[in-house]
């Protein structure tokens, strides 16, 4: 029985290690080529793998974008672990720069993550996390104005992470040199709205 189990955990962790070898080259292959002209061809001969390798786990390219966008999701979920703590001793205009520089350093070191935001299929994201980074917000928030009750504070967590998702199709959209502009105007927009709600 032992013997059984000793088998299996390798074979895992090789068809673990091989589904993020696939998701790392359909990164590449999506963010060079977009979503409509990725193929599963081409996401297999990027990671130097069978065309029957990729379709053993990922039945289409739909299904491959799916699970890049899981995968963002928790890493930017690790990432705002610590929210509240992290973002004590920062001033209201401060705490809006470092949201939206989070998210612009998110989207450079993953240049797919637009791409795959915005396919076909992928609008199923896992609510529980989006849930969190919404709950963690509204704490940071109500932690900044205790008169705020709960659905006040989320509330204005749901505003915030709509702002600066709607910045994630403009900034994809604009051109290298635009895009400097465009996050100011942002961390200017937003810093103005959370200082109109976070007061006194």
């Amino acid at each position: 029985m032992s013997n059984a189990i000793e088998r299996r955990v390798p074979q895992q962790e090789r068809g673990e290690r091989r589904i993020a070898e696939l998701l790392a080259a359909a990164e590449v292959v999506l963010s060079e080529t977009g979503f409509e002209a990725t193929t599963m061809k081409a996401v297999a001969q990027q990671a130097g793998a069978s065309i029957g390798a990729v379709y053993q786990y990922f039945d289409n390219k739909e299904a491959v974008a799916h699970a890049l966008l899981a995968q963002y999701d928790a890493e930017m979920d690790r990432r705002w672990v610590n929210l509240e703590e992290a973002t004590r001793a920062l001033s209201v205009e401060e705490l809006a720069q470092r949201f939206v520089d989070v998210m612009i350093r998110f989207i450079e070191q993953h240049p797919a993550y637009i791409v795959v935001l915005f396919a076909p299929g992928t609008h199923k994201r896992d609510v529980k996390v989006q849930n969190r980074l919404r709950e963690r917000l509204a704490l940071v928030f109500r932690s900044r104005n205790r008169r705020l009750s709960k659905e006040q504070s989320l509330l204005v967590a749901t505003l915030t992470l709509q702002m600066i998702k709607s910045m994630n199709s403009l900034y994809a959209l604009s051109k290298a040199g635009e895009r400097a502009t465009l996050v100011e105007e942002y961390k200017l927009a937003l810093a103005a709205y959370l200082t109109s709600r976070l007061a006194g």
